[in-house]
């Protein structure tokens, strides 16, 4: 396995292929609008849905670079990142399908490089696009934890889950 099969690997793991820990798209499946925005009483935590806006974004940011629509990251702090539009069934909707084209298109593009294409750096970025989509991968797992701990607060989340 090369540095590319094993960053795809990685990639539809975190998404929608079972590995190590449930993907993404397992950890949402189900999900409401009204549980995607709810929030535990207490301390602040971001809900479901600022969690999916958050991954899209820095996803987002990877796929405009590598369609030469975007060298630089728009002006805004990482809590912006956090901001959700609305809490409506079809804001929800359209996240999902925000979430998947962005995913996907990413995948698509790696898919297709060579092996020199890996070690490509973007202007303005100071590691590489194989590290950046390595650290992507990273930060959708860290972020489909959360999504499972809130859905287990919430008591949407099964209390056995069979993922053979």
């Amino acid at each position: 396995m090369n540095k590319i099969e094993l960053l795809l690997h990685g990639w539809d793991s975190c998404y929608e292929k079972e590995d190590w820990y449930p993907p993404l798209t397992d950890a949402l499946e189900g999900l409401t609008a009204e549980q995607a925005n709810w929030r535990p009483e207490g301390e602040h935590v971001n809900t479901i849905a600022e969690n999916l806006t958050h991954l899209i974004f820095y996803k987002e940011r990877l796929l405009y670079r590598m369609t030469g629509e975007e060298s630089e990251y728009p002006e805004m702090t990482n809590d912006d990142t956090f901001a959700v539009v609305s809490a409506s069934v079809d804001e929800w909707e359209a996240t999902l399908a925000r979430l998947q084209a962005v995913h996907q298109g990413i995948r698509d593009r790696i898919a297709r490089w060579e092996e020199n294409d890996f070690e490509y750096v973007y202007p303005n970025r100071s590691q590489s696009v194989g590290r950046w989509v390595n650290s992507l991968i990273m930060h959708d797992a860290y972020h489909t934890g959360q999504i499972m701990f809130i859905r287990k607060l919430q008591g949407s989340w099964p209390s056995r889950r069979s993922f053979e």
